[in-house]
């Protein structure tokens, strides 16, 4: 038996110009000071970049979701700390502090991408049977949008996104929809997945039974840049029409990955077939990233239940 997740965050504006979250985390906080409705958990509903929202920015100073390891959480504060780093501090007293008894049982932190990925749950572990069985449920229950699960194999002390302060934890992202914009079908999707989240955590705090079987998991294995000059590293080439918007189609070696400028194509290169995400992410330009590769492999979940609340 595991415990009850007798606490659940749901967050949204992480990144403030990914706007189903935002409107999603609004219509909660709306309904909930309207209804004054019991949800059959206790569920915390929080707008995590308050700034960022209001001027409908990724953020305002630093990306507040690379602010949660041990490392940045523990840093001093002064009047000049970015306001990213001091809201992460904030956040991580209302929601953790991360890695101890108190923190959250359950964190899901709603995210929009511009990749044509479908709804995924990105974590940091690829044995947490709470997040994989959610996954698991998800799937079966969605029948509009495909349901993936992605593992970042990164320590917990060293993982950086709001969703690593819970007991357990994902990040929710949903594409394609462009920044700063939201499209009906997109927040309707995220809408009935939070939905559903929440259903089975009721379910599994009343001790139904799960059963056991397989999740397809998505493990992180590089992340490949644009190619660009060597002496103004500006970028010189586009993702190949080929491959633009097929993520989570196996990229074998020698198919077309970039469409140079100046007409030619250029091949991926790795030693084995990948599974291409984050294809053309626009917020990941300025990280370097134009798309990332990982390894999918079936992961066995067993059977679980709750000793109930």
């Amino acid at each position: 038996m595991l415990p009850a997740l007798s606490r659940v965050a749901v967050c949204g504006g992480t990144h403030g110009n990914e706007l189903s979250g935002v409107y999603l985390v609004r219509e909660r906080l709306k309904k909930r000071k309207k209804s004054q409705v019991m949800e059959p958990v206790a569920v915390v509903t929080v707008m995590s970049n308050p700034h960022a929202v209001q001027r409908c920015v990724r953020y305002t100073e630093t990306d507040l979701n690379r602010c949660f390891t041990h490392a940045m959480l523990s840093l001093s504060l002064s009047e000049q700390t970015p306001y990213e780093l001091v809201r992460s501090q904030e956040l991580n007293s209302l929601l953790g502090p991360k890695g101890s008894a108190e923190a959250m049982d359950l964190i899901c932190d709603l995210h929009n991408t511009t990749a044509n990925m479908g709804l995924c749950l990105i974590t940091y572990s690829d044995s947490d049977w709470i997040c994989l069985h959610i996954c698991k449920y998800l799937q079966r229950e969605m029948a509009t949008i495909p349901v993936r699960y992605i593992h970042y194999d990164i320590p917990w002390s060293e993982a950086y996104s709001l969703d690593s302060v819970g007991k357990h934890g994902f990040a929710m992202e949903i594409g394609p929809q462009p920044h700063g914009l939201i499209r009906a079908n997109i927040f309707m999707a995220m809408q009935e997945a939070v939905q559903l989240l929440l259903d089975w955590v009721r379910l599994f705090n009343s001790g139904a039974q799960f059963e056991g079987g397989s999740v397809d998991v998505y493990t992180l294995v590089k992340n490949i840049d644009y190619p660009r000059d060597p002496h103004t590293h500006t970028i010189i080439a586009a993702v190949h029409p080929d491959l633009q918007d097929r993520d989570f189609c196996l990229l074998h070696p020698g198919d077309p990955m970039f469409l140079s400028f100046s007409g030619e194509t250029l091949r991926y290169k790795g030693k084995e077939p990948l599974y291409p995400f984050f294809i053309n992410e626009s917020a990941y330009y300025e990280k370097a990233v134009a798309l990332s590769l990982a390894k999918r492999r079936k992961v066995e979940i067993p059977a679980i239940r709750s000793g109930r609340m």
